[in-house]
């Protein structure tokens, strides 16, 4: 199973916001990051800047595909992506995903 990464700063302004939306996620988005093929996913914080990871069982693109059309997933991102610091096209936040390199597993 690939594992992936990857920052996104939140506005300031939204960091409260953001942080309470990702602790009290909606059930159907538990749901459809499932049905992706998403596992062990985890968002870590540092200040504005917040940290990625996560596992995906199949191929990554088609897994955020079918996030980004799930109509859930898309009043979610309605929300979401307006708190991020980073340029998304059309709030389809794969589109801002910028993957990190792993240099280090301890197994």
């Amino acid at each position: 199973m690939a594992k992936y990464a990857w920052t996104w700063k939140v506005k300031p302004e939204c960091i409260d916001e953001y942080v309470q939306m990702h602790l009290n996620p909606w059930p159907e988005i538990m749901k459809a990051h499932a049905a992706a093929g998403f596992k062990n996913y985890s968002i870590f914080q540092n200040g504005n800047q917040f940290f990625y990871v996560l596992e995906c069982d199949g191929d990554i693109n088609e897994a955020f595909s079918k996030m980004v059309n799930d109509p859930d997933c898309i009043r979610w991102n309605n929300i979401t992506s307006k708190m991020l610091d980073v340029s998304l096209e059309n709030g389809d936040v794969s589109t801002g995903v910028e993957y990190l390199r792993e240099v280090f597993y301890l197994k």
